[in-house]
């Protein structure tokens, strides 16, 4: 009799918390993925009869952290990337039982930089991204590891990094250390720029970290401003501020252009075109990542994963090309598109 009482009390708790589980899905992440994830998540709300999703924009790193955080209805389900998951954060998620997580790549993005259409356009190489944003400099010609001494750096206008550049002071407003697109940006960019330098190139192989060090470091002498994790708020700053640049993806400056230009790096311009067939050095993969254990939890989360990965959404011309989004080639589409549907963990 006490054992059946149990059971039933047990059996109106489980029931409980099903009912008070979230019926409507919860997406955290990146400032970069977040309009295409937005407009799949309003798309998903008025094509099918799930409710449209939540949307926050919180930088990659940042909705990696709530997402590994844990599992059940207080935890987000799924979280947008602007780079792919690090093994550190896949550990953590682990740790906090998140074990089985779907990946799901969905096309690429350029980093531009970019300015107001009111001033002239810049046209940059990584050479000179790096002499103009990061902490320490070579003082020299840095030819060799044994005569690459480095300084703080000294250039205060674009002049200063490279003669053909306007005499105007370096100011360049981009996100903070939790964002994606900073993490591509230094990776690609600065790295890039370092390593035209041999004796700085030479140190990679000598002292990794000292290597580190020197090629992902930025400037914190208030040439390079963190500007939060919203890229329209830096498009915003850039129409009230002509003189200064802005480091966000493509999509911002393909939705802003009649403001904006972006800078060409290496000669390249950031158009459409050049990133798809990755001619653009700055450039990088987009993802989303979706928590295992809240599929048929929470409604419509294999669904959402079906109406991204549909080909009228993410195909060459399908709506999400239309805001931006550079797709991946055919052949990737349907690798990734099996995989995703097909719920495969991650591999790492």
């Amino acid at each position: 009799m006490k054992k059946t009482l149990l059971a039933g009390l047990l059996a109106g708790v489980a029931v409980a918390g099903v009912a008070e589980a979230r019926d409507q899905i919860r997406i955290v992440g990146s400032s970069t993925v977040f309009p295409f994830s937005t407009a799949v998540a309003e798309r998903f709300g008025k094509t099918t009869s799930f409710k449209t999703p939540i949307v926050e924009s919180t930088g990659s790193g940042g909705g990696l952290k709530l997402f590994c955080a844990g599992i059940g209805e207080g935890h987000p389900d799924i979280t947008n990337a602007s780079r792919r998951i690090k093994a550190k954060e896949v550990e953590t998620c682990a740790k906090n039982g998140v074990g089985d997580v779907v990946e799901v790549k969905v096309g690429y993005d350029g980093i531009v930089l970019a300015n107001s259409r009111d001033t002239a356009q810049f046209s940059l190489t990584l050479k000179d991204i790096f002499m103009a944003l990061a902490h320490d400099v070579p003082a020299g010609a840095c030819a060799s590891a044994d005569d690459c001494t480095l300084v703080a750096n000294p250039n205060r206008t674009w002049k200063d990094v490279n003669p053909a550049l306007p005499d105007v002071r370096v100011e360049v407003l981009g996100p903070p250390a939790t964002s994606g697109t900073r993490d591509a940006f230094v990776e690609l960019a600065m790295e890039g720029g370092c390593k035209t330098f041999k004796g700085l190139k030479a140190m990679k192989k000598a002292d990794k970290k000292a290597y580190k060090a020197a090629c992902h470091t930025i400037r914190e002498d208030g040439m390079y401003i963190e500007a939060g994790e919203n890229d329209n708020l830096i498009v915003q700053k850039l129409t009230t501020n002509p003189r200064a640049l802005g480091i966000f993806g493509f999509s911002f400056l393909d939705q802003n252009s009649d403001k904006l230009q972006g800078s060409t790096v290496n000669g390249m311009s950031p158009e459409f075109e050049e990133i798809a067939a990755g001619n653009y050095p700055v450039s990088r993969a987009l993802f989303f990542y979706v928590k295992k254990a809240h599929i048929g939890t929470v409604p419509g989360i294999a669904e959402y994963i079906a109406e991204f990965t549909n080909e009228a959404t993410w195909g060459p011309d399908g709506y999400l090309a239309d805001k931006g989004l550079i797709p991946m080639s055919d052949d990737e589409r349907k690798e990734w598109s099996a995989s995703s549907n097909g719920l495969q963990n991650l591999s790492m």
